[in-house]
């Protein structure tokens, strides 16, 4: 099964696919980084998540720094790059986390989707969405649906023509409706964001 004639056998979804490049999803290493960048990123446009990311790789003489040498910057100096209080508490949570249980990125791609949100919302400041965009952007994983995310929200709203009034029932369209993308609902939510962003 190919990720493309599937998903457009959804008629609405083809459309917006139509209007975009094909992409690959592929594992990344350094799970730990990705996981704080996303706390950094968290309700912050684009322009300054990459900002602040960048002032945070300043602060390290090299690109992929571990958990001990995040922990090993001053708490002030770390706020510094532009981070609140509660994102470098959470960034160093994350850090503290790798280190206690000994974390490996071979040991996190190993675990199924539901062990990985299990394991990593046992850290304060890390909900299941971040997890989410961990598993689709980090970890490569195909069929995962960000059912929280607003911006998939307002596309699925959007395309579908769905009032989101009703939260819950929205809930359970978004949800009827990506099943039947299973088991490429990441590529679906890509497109999702993709055509959102383009404002199309």
């Amino acid at each position: 099964m190919s990720v493309i004639p599937h998903l457009c056998k959804d008629k609405k979804l083809k459309r917006i696919i139509e209007l975009q490049e094909e992409f690959e999803i592929k594992p990344r290493m350094n799970v730990h980084l990705h996981l704080c960048r996303s706390i950094m990123s968290q309700q912050l446009s684009t322009r300054v998540a990459d900002i602040i990311h960048q002032r945070f790789l300043d602060l390290f003489e090299k690109n992929n720094p571990s958990p001990s040498d995040i922990l090993n910057i001053p708490f002030d100096k770390l706020k510094a790059i532009g981070l609140s209080n509660s994102k470098t508490n959470y960034i160093r949570n994350v850090c503290d986390f790798f280190i206690e249980r000994k974390l490996t990125d071979t040991a996190i791609h190993k675990l199924g989707d539901d062990g990985v949100i299990e394991l990593l919302t046992e850290i304060k400041g890390v909900g299941r969405w971040t997890v989410e965009m961990l598993l689709m952007f980090t970890l490569g994983r195909e069929d995962v649906f960000a059912l929280d995310d607003l911006g998939i929200q307002q596309a699925v709203m959007k395309l579908y023509n769905i009032d989101g009034t009703d939260k819950k029932n929205l809930r359970l369209e978004m949800t009827r409706i990506s099943q039947k993308w299973s088991p490429y609902r990441t590529y679906a939510c890509r497109y999702l964001w993709g055509w959102k962003d383009a404002g199309k």
